[in-house]
């Protein structure tokens, strides 16, 4: 089984190509052409997310760094205790939805904190794949495109960050606990 795995892997994109490569040919569209436009549209949409992309890091380091983020877990340890959710995993419930890149720092210092094997380990890594960059994605790709109102792909996006996050909590702590 992992020598067919390995087998695919090593050709699926060669195979791939080819496969755009030949469909172009057979429906006559200039190849070449059209991927050097799509670069050049790529590089556009790269250069015009920067403000945005900047904007969303800059607000996250001064969120970490003037403390109000140790604050604001401060605040919820005694409830978070309460319903049985760890403390040392509020940071990562909080800056997922925020950024990846930060919620990824966070889970790396768990993991390196507690080990990969912990129950914090394992729930952080959990989390981290149950939960998305809700408003990363908002404000990077809705800003990008320009759409302006955003409220309910907002909310159903913090639910489903929400939902990610207490069912990783029930699931690591039922299959782990």
């Amino acid at each position: 089984m992992i020598e067919w795995m390995t087998v695919i892997s090593i050709w699926l994109v060669p195979v791939t190509v080819m496969m755009i490569l030949i469909v172009a040919i057979i429906k006559k569209v200039p190849a070449y052409e059209v991927f050097v436009e799509g670069g050049k549209e790529g590089l556009k949409m790269s250069i015009s997310l920067l403000p945005f992309l900047l904007g969303m890091l800059v607000a996250i380091a001064i969120l970490r760094s003037s403390g109000a983020l140790d604050a604001f877990i401060g605040l919820l340890q005694p409830i978070l205790s309460k319903i049985g959710i760890p403390a040392e995993i509020a940071p990562l419930a909080i800056l997922r939805p925020i950024s990846g890149t930060a919620a990824l720092s966070v889970t790396t210092e768990i993991i390196k904190t507690y080990g990969p094997d912990s129950f914090l380990g394992r729930l952080a890594s959990t989390m981290q794949g149950s939960t998305d960059t809700t408003l990363y994605i908002l404000t990077v790709y809705f800003g990008a495109v320009g759409i302006k109102k955003m409220g309910n792909a907002l909310k159903v996006g913090l639910i489903a960050d929400f939902i990610g996050i207490i069912v990783s909590v029930i699931i690591v702590s039922w299959l782990f606990l």
